[in-house]
Formats: C-alpha cells, sequence, structure tokens
C-alpha cells in the first residue's frame, strides 16, 4: 500500500476532482485539505508512524491555497490562535 501511495505522489500534478466540492470556488476544498494534512501528521505522528500518507494532504492545499493563506495559517498555529480543529 505505501508503494501505492508513493506512485501516486510521483505521479501527482495538481489536485484532482473532489466530489464534496464541485463547484468552481475551491477555497472549502483549500481550507479542508490543509486541515486533514494538520490532523493526518498529528495522528500519525502519536502512533509513531510514517507519515508519508499524509504528503497526499500537504501536495492538494498547496496546490489549491495561495501562499499567503497559508502563511498567515501557519503563523496562526505558532501563535495558538488557529481557529480551525487540529
Amino acid at each position: 500500500m505505501a508503494e501505492e501511495i508513493q506512485t501516486k505522489l510521483e505521479n501527482y500534478r495538481t489536485a484532482p476532482f473532489d466530489a464534496r466540492f464541485p463547484n468552481q470556488n475551491q477555497t472549502r476544498n483549500c481550507w479542508s485539505n490543509y486541515l486533514d494534512y494538520h490532523r493526518c501528521q498529528k495522528a500519525l505522528d502519536a502512533k509513531g508512524v510514517d507519515t508519508a500518507p499524509c504528503d497526499w494532504y500537504k501536495r492538494v492545499y498547496k496546490s489549491l491555497c495561495p501562499l499567503s493563506w497559508v502563511q498567515k495559517w501557519d503563523d496562526q498555529r505558532e501563535e495558538g490562535n488557529f481557529p480551525g480543529k487540529i
């Protein structure tokens, strides 16, 4: 399974279609993938497992989200006032 994930990551070009977000506005998709990445990191770190599967979410949010949003959210997480539930 890890090989399959690795293959998908190597062939990754841009965010694939997600049926949860069918409209052109991808703001919620960006937000969800940012949260999913950090939740995945937190959960797998707690188990002491390799966090490589989380890279999928990171690549998706990096391709969808403006850099200024990501920087702002990262700063908020560091300061402890991030509005999302991770």
